[in-house]
């Protein structure tokens, strides 16, 4: 590697980036890349019995730890309610400074036509309407330089898309899944806790790493397990290792942005087979 590859990666929930794309974000960072993650959102609602800006500060001290386990580089978190992410200009303009901030060759978001979470969905809306201002455009944002040329935008399938998005690109995240779990597992309000309680398994949560580093297998398989749809992608893209691949993180190409051809694809994601 010569020039370090910029992602960034823009979520509305401190969390999220981990949960679907945690392990990409490890792969990029042990080959010495540069990760971002970004939450439009506070994650103020995350919570049955903590609230306000105790919960906001809890989540954000998690959010930073999460990074550092992942071996991200920075983590900046918007001062917007949970639940209340909007597509106006203000926040599209922030997320066209922080693209542009972080240089990015990589956009990860979620898709905008996702039928999960109203902020999941706006927040890729917001990623998806910010594309075109992104580069060459000095008009828009003046305070911060366009970018030269367009990133690479790439979709995280929300919950609500799991039936239906494409898995364009499948990336084997078996050689960091430790990693990818030990980044939930610093989400404590959320893995151990929250999420617990919404589903009635509160009296559950076991005490321990391997304990409870099965919990987070278990209970969150769908985001950390291949599924059938990846099979046809996982086998183009690394062969016979295909078969051997256990756990891994899908992304549609977005149909905005630009379409990189097959070498230059290789080139923005090196952990492919």
């Amino acid at each position: 590697m010569t020039t370090p590859i910029n992602v960034i990666i823009i979520a509305a929930h401190p969390d999220e980036a981990e949960i679907y794309a945690g392990g990409t974000s490890a792969l990029f960072a042990e080959l010495g890349h540069r990760v971002k993650f970004v939450s439009l959102t506070n994650g103020d609602c995350g919570h049955y019995a903590i609230s306000g800006q105790e919960l906001v500060e809890r989540r954000a001290a998690e959010a930073v730890e999460a990074a550092k386990r992942l071996g991200v580089l920075a983590y900046s978190i918007l001062p917007i309610s949970d639940g209340r992410l909007t597509t106006g200009f203000e926040v599209r303009e922030e997320v066209i400074r922080q693209i542009r901030d972080w240089q990015a060759d990589i956009v990860i978001t979620f898709h905008p036509e996702g039928t999960g979470h109203v902020d999941n969905r706006n927040a890729g809306r917001l990623v998806r309407d910010a594309a075109d201002f992104i580069a060459k455009v000095p008009n828009t944002v003046p305070d911060t330089p366009p970018l030269e040329s367009s990133p690479l935008f790439l979709l995280m399938p929300d919950y609500g898309k799991r039936a239906s998005y494409t898995a364009d690109i499948v990336v084997d995240i078996g050689p960091v899944l430790e990693k990818k779990l030990l980044s939930c597992d610093a989400h404590a309000s959320q893995f151990y806790e929250f999420a617990p309680w919404q589903r009635g398994l509160l009296d559950q949560v076991p005490q321990g790493w391997e304990a409870k580093r099965e919990y987070i297998l278990e209970h969150w398989s769908s985001f950390l397990d291949v599924s059938p749809e990846m099979t046809a992608t996982l086998d183009r893209e690394y062969g016979a290792h295909a078969a051997k691949v256990r756990y891994a993180e899908p992304f549609e190409i977005a149909d905005y942005g630009r379409r990189p051809d097959h070498d230059e694809l290789r080139a923005l994601l090196p952990m492919l087979g």
